[in-house]
């Protein structure tokens, strides 16, 4: 009698008593490894085709979907719950883009840098799908004061570009003397001429006639709550605020020309290395 049962050379040899990666929807709370840097943390949110992990002493990490997770001690591959990319019936994204039926890809090396938090959430609101379609992941700064010392750490090269997007940016600005510092070919700074991302929303979509204007040396975000009558005593007032005038954003007929425009320059150079661009 042979001493094995089977072929021991037959097909799928190599993966004989090996475990077997199963596909997991992410879910809120789910407890993930990352085995090669032994990060453990449960799921606090996806972002941009990435997956945000939480550890118990509140440290975040982000890691692309796809293979590579444990689950309860098996090897899983975490994907995106499973969702249209518009609503039913609907041929085009928010921003404008034919809806694809391609899965959202997993995420490139190469980023987009906005300011601030709100930046980020309006861009998300209005071109998250299409940037979950080319696999583009947009990351906020806190500010740009510190420009040159992030684009150096993030070292630009072929294959992974920066781009940033900056408020404010016109002849003779703070911000216009920090982007003077920074050059790379792989490096591209645009930027839009409201001082704050919230005036780039259309003051109609609010039902006013104009933004108000907002005297030098106070705080702009509270400048213009006091200036509409909304509180504006705590940060918590400010983000009551945003969240009602990012509420009113539907789509990019909602936003100012000037912010589309720039917006479409950052996801073109981010993915000129990339044959995959969005259908018009």
């Amino acid at each position: 009698m042979s001493r094995y049962p089977r072929d021991v050379l037959a097909p799928g040899w190599q993966r004989a008593g090996k475990p077997v990666s199963t596909e997991v929807a992410a879910q809120p709370g789910m407890v993930l490894e990352d085995p090669t840097s032994g990060f453990v943390g449960a799921v606090v949110r996806l972002e941009n085709g990435l997956l945000v992990l939480e550890d118990r002493a509140g440290k975040r990490r982000s890691f692309p979907l796809g293979p590579g997770f444990w689950l309860d001690g098996k090897p899983v591959s975490v994907a995106a719950p499973k969702r249209t990319m518009a609503g039913p019936g609907r041929t085009h994204t928010a921003s404008g883009s034919r809806v694809s039926s391609a899965a959202p890809k997993v995420a490139l090396p190469s980023r987009i840098y906005v300011e601030g938090r709100h930046d980020a959430e309006l861009v998300e609101k209005v071109w998250g799908d299409d940037l979950r379609h080319v696999g583009v992941v947009v990351e906020y700064l806190g500010g740009i004061d510190d420009l040159p010392a992030i684009v150096t750490e993030f070292a630009p090269q072929q294959g992974r570009r920066l781009a940033v997007l900056v408020d404010h940016l016109v002849p003779g600005s703070k911000e216009s003397r920090i982007v003077e510092q920074v050059g790379n070919p792989w490096l591209f700074v645009t930027g839009h001429r409201f001082i704050d991302i919230w005036t780039a929303v259309k003051p109609s979509v609010l039902g006013l006639k104009a933004w108000p204007d907002v005297p030098r040396g106070q705080d702009y975000k509270a400048g213009l709550c006091r200036a509409l009558g909304w509180p504006a005593r705590t940060q918590a007032d400010i983000a009551e605020a945003w969240r009602h005038i990012r509420s009113k954003v539907t789509s990019w007929r909602d936003l100012d020309p000037a912010l589309l425009t720039e917006v479409e320059k950052l996801i073109d150079f981010v993915t000129a290395d990339h044959a995959d661009t969005l259908e018009p």
